[in-house]
């Protein structure tokens, strides 16, 4: 609770800070807990529900903890013509999650991006802010260990 507090304390108690509260929040915390919203919520003087319908309106914030190991998986025009599917299908059956969650074990997050940016190396998939271009459904395993022996 003391991290929150020294967040909260860096802004005046204005809604207008409301975005700049939540972002710093998942910043630290790498999500939005329920007590983190709850005292933003006290602190700006708005309800509960204003708070979560704010943070729910924007996709970038998160409502559990993320993973270890974040994986992201490219889903821009020249990975899906290149195979991004399958590659996401891969990695939805090795870690046994879909995108948007987290394994039980806390050591992968799986979420998908519009565009990585390197197209040229399509499919990409980013690990911990790692590009590993080229991707096919049989690299999963190689780069998912070489993610594991990092740990």
């Amino acid at each position: 609770m003391k991290q929150i507090d020294d967040i909260l304390l860096k802004y005046c108690p204005d809604r207008s800070n409301l975005l700049p509260i939540l972002n710093e929040m998942q910043n630290q915390f790498g999500y939005l807990s329920r007590e983190a919203m709850e005292a933003v919520a006290r602190y700006l003087r708005l309800t509960d529900g204003t708070v979560y319908g704010v943070a729910t309106f924007y996709p970038g914030f998160k409502f559990t903890p993320s993973g270890r190991h974040c994986v992201k998986a490219c889903r821009g025009t020249a990975c899906h013509v290149k195979g991004a599917k399958k590659v996401l299908g891969e990695l939805e059956k090795r870690l046994g999650i879909k995108p948007g969650e987290t394994t039980e074990d806390l050591e992968y997050s799986l979420d998908t991006v519009a565009c990585t940016g390197a197209c040229a190396l399509a499919p990409v998939v980013i690990i911990d802010d790692e590009p590993h271009g080229e991707m096919t459904s049989q690299k999963v395993e190689e780069v998912l260990g070489e993610a594991d022996g990092k740990t």
